[in-house]
């Protein structure tokens, strides 16, 4: 009969291994964390892979997601159908399904794409939420698991851990572990070169139960589990490890954080641990008990399924795991914008997009708001609004404190667990702060909202440092990032029905000034179209201007004195460039034209030669004022558009 030793070592050798044959990789981790991960997915972890897609599965997140050798590894050997050994070879080659980092989608077992550290252990803790909001809607007979976590010390320094973790204790996340692989090593050395953080204390500062643990004995990494199971917080266990455990000379150095062991270390590696296998070979006793241990979650799936099919609430819950929204909810939508046509409302974009939150909270069950402690900015709540707080899950609306960067990567994992469909809100300018998160969104194809509110110079009296100039051109390189920047409430409202419609990331960018309603029809979403002419040429197009969001009512107005000098010029709206991009050639050259073209925005202009051949934007900071004055200050005003319009056809 194997040990959980002999277990553990398996972990480690197909890591090395994998590491090696690549010539790429991180072996350290992996042999450092192999008794943590042995005993947890062993003993602890509730999961299926003869159904890695189990609702009631546990979560296992690798938050430092260069120990990825390490996952891979547990895939194959508990009996994941999609890894083979041959995957397993070809850790870190092209179109392998064993990526230098975990690809989430690509292999079942990945619940999450992690490398850049603290992500994940955000993520987990936005699954942990996430189960507790479920639990509380569908009871604790159909949902009832835990998220599992293994971090390092270059997770618990990035600054994202601290906003992460504070909101976890904040909320009395029991449903979490934490498993610290407190090695004390990083790239550059000992983690004291860089801090002194006492993270026991730090932890229980923020209301976690600490423990502390060997990390390299299993009975007793046995028994802090168990005690674990009982906590009435988040639990954080700081094991105790060697990094590269058992490398004759490499062993607790940064030399095995990220390099191969190298032949001859790794032969030093198999005498002091006694592995007398060749590479990529396990012995069958071993692969045997780690296959019995992967079907250890199958009569548990099993009873599951089995009551889960009576239960009242299963119904709803495969509603949820759709992802679908409710069949009715384009019928309904429309009447709302079409009473918009009549209403006609002059109002800014994050107040359109409030009146529309108000109609889609009210049709989607399991759409969950939330705001990074800007609620009255954003206006992302609604009369439907209900704040979750720790004593009570059943809310959709998450008030996430001034934490931009863990609310985008805790939407991720709201949106990774399965059974709601996350937006949240903060200033525009502050994207910077949501853009690792929005990164993964992309990458992972999440149909996550962002709400970025206070959009251009039109913020006004608090100055540049909150007037977003560079933050749209960033976005709009983000590959699967559908940004939207609507110029009046029917815009808004096609934008928020892209949004809940699409099966990647949105974000919508929305005016803090009113914008005056400009459209003429809801027949058909043309928001969906990325551009389309909103205020046409009354013949012939002799010009064209392009504008977005509130520059598309200057241009507009631009439009009609041109008309007065004898110019007939068009109008076209964009507010996305990525749904533009998407139609056919002919459309977007029907959209464009032949004539002049004049691009209009409140941001630099970088990026817009695409479109046209002269660019009116912003290319230096803002200014504190009245948002008219500081339009005016930065040149976007209606009589330079049209004295632009004139040159460029003059030219």
């Amino acid at each position: 009969m194997p040990s959980m030793k002999d277990l553990a070592n398996a972990v480690r050798f197909l890591s090395a291994d994998m590491v090696q044959r690549a010539n790429s990789g991180h072996p350290g981790a992996p042999l450092g964390m192999a008794d943590i991960v042995t005993v947890l997915w062993t003993k602890f972890l509730k999961f299926n892979p003869a159904q890695p897609k189990w609702p009631n599965r546990d979560r296992f997140v690798l938050s430092g997601g260069h120990a990825s050798a390490m996952l891979y590894s547990l895939l194959y050997l508990s009996g994941y159908a999609d890894i083979t050994i041959e995957d397993i070879k070809n850790f870190r080659q092209i179109d392998s399904k064993t990526a230098g980092h975990p690809e989430y989608g690509v292999l079942a077992g990945i619940e999450a794409t992690t490398g850049p550290l603290g992500q994940g252990l955000a993520m987990g803790i936005g699954m942990a939420i996430s189960e507790k909001m479920a639990k509380a809607r569908l009871g604790k007979d159909l949902i009832d698991h835990k998220i599992y976590i293994t971090c390092g010390d270059g997770d618990l320094m990035e600054g994202i851990s601290e906003e992460a973790i504070s909101f976890a204790g904040h909320l009395k996340l029991n449903n979490l572990i934490v498993l610290w692989d407190n090695n004390g090593i990083t790239i550059d050395g000992k983690t004291g070169l860089a801090t002194s953080t006492n993270q026991l204390a730090r932890f229980e500062a923020n209301g976690w139960q600490v423990l502390t643990t060997d990390g390299h004995d299993a009975n007793a990494l046995e028994n802090i589990l168990m005690e674990a199971q009982k906590s009435e917080k988040p639990v954080l266990i700081a094991c105790k490890t060697t990094i590269g455990y058992g490398a004759p000379t490499k062993a607790g150095t940064p030399k095995v954080h990220g390099s191969p062991l190298g032949e001859e270390e790794l032969n030093g590696l198999r005498k002091a641990l006694n592995w007398d296998s060749q590479p990529f070979e396990i012995p069958t006793d071993i692969l045997s008990a780690w296959r019995q241990a992967g079907t250890r979650g199958k009569a548990l799936c099993d009873e599951w399924q089995q009551k889960a099919a009576s239960n009242p609430f299963y119904a709803k819950m495969q509603k949820m795991l759709s992802g679908k929204l409710p069949d009715n909810f384009d019928a309904d939508f429309q009447k709302y914008k079409d009473s918009l046509l009549v209403e006609k409302p002059s109002i800014a974009s994050r107040k359109s997009s409030q009146n529309t939150l108000e109609k889609a909270v009210a049709l989607i069950p399991n759409l969950i708001g939330g705001s990074a402690d800007l609620t009255a900015s954003n206006l992302t709540n609604t009369s439907n609004s209900k704040v979750i707080t720790s004593d009570d899950f059943s809310g959709n609306y998450i008030e996430y404190g001034i934490r931009e960067h863990a609310m985008g990567a805790i939407m991720n994992g709201i949106a990774l667990h399965g059974f709601f469909k996350p937006y949240g809100g903060t200033f525009f300018v502050f994207a910077d702060y949501l853009k690792p998160a929005m990164r993964l969104s992309a990458l992972m194809n999440l149909p996550v909202t962002y709400v970025l509110t206070h959009d251009s110079i039109g913020v006004g009296e608090d100055g540049p440092t909150h007037q977003p100039i560079e933050q749209l051109a960033m976005l709009r390189t983000i590959p699967n990032l559908c940004t939207i920047r609507p110029a009046d409430a029917l815009e808004c409202a096609e934008a928020w029905q892209i949004a809940l419609h699409n099966n990647c990331p949105t974000a919508l960018i929305l005016s803090r000034q009113n914008l005056p309603f400009e459209r003429t029809s809801a027949n058909e979403n043309l928001t969906a179209k990325g551009a389309y002419v909103i205020s046409n040429a009354k013949s012939n197009r002799m010009a064209t201007l392009i504008a977005t969001g509130s520059e598309v009512s200057l241009a507009i107005e631009a439009q009609k004195q041109l008309w007065e000098r004898g110019v007939d010029c068009a109008v076209v709206s964009l507010p996305s460039w990525d749904l533009f991009e998407k139609q056919s050639d002919e459309y977007r050259q029907s959209v464009l034209g032949n004539a002049p073209r004049v691009s209009l925005e409140a941001a630099t202009p970088f990026g817009w030669e695409r479109y046209a051949s002269l660019n009116l934007g912003i290319s230096h900071f803002g200014a504190s004022g009245p948002a008219q004055k500081v339009y005016e200050k930065a040149g976007l005003t209606v009589q330079n558009v049209v004295q632009a319009v004139s040159d460029a056809i003059s030219g």
